[in-house]
């Protein structure tokens, strides 16, 4: 019951400062556009960038890396690598939607608004 009435009370002083926030937001934007993760698959051989708003920047492939982990065939090669670039993706877009989840507490003072991270596209 404490909690919700201070979530409350949290929540009447954002409204007051609604115009505050929402320049605030907008400046999350942008900031999220700037800030990047990155993660690795296959020890090095596949590397991926993304950014705050959940896009893939770049995707690297070390093809010396990629050659010694290599199987038994094309097909298997293929598989291998997709498997690598699918497996960085998804490491580096967490660890993206946790760097969006620590900005979204700076800017809510730490409160837990149910739909907000929605907004920043995490």
């Amino acid at each position: 019951m404490f909690d919700q009435l201070k979530n409350l009370k949290g929540l009447a002083g954002l409204m007051d400062n609604a115009g505050e926030i929402r320049e605030k937001m907008q400046q999350m934007q942008e900031e999220l556009g700037r800030l990047t993760a990155e993660a690795d698959a296959g020890a090095g051989a596949v590397r991926v960038v993304v950014n705050g708003k959940m896009q893939v920047l770049k995707v690297d492939l070390d093809r010396a890396m990629l050659s010694s982990l290599a199987g038994e065939g094309p097909d298997t090669d293929k598989q291998m690598i997709e498997e690598l670039i699918t497996s960085a993706t998804n490491e580096a877009l967490t660890r993206a939607q946790e760097l969006v989840r620590q900005e979204m507490t700076k800017l809510t003072g730490g409160m837990d608004l149910p739909g907000m991270d929605g907004l920043l596209g995490g």
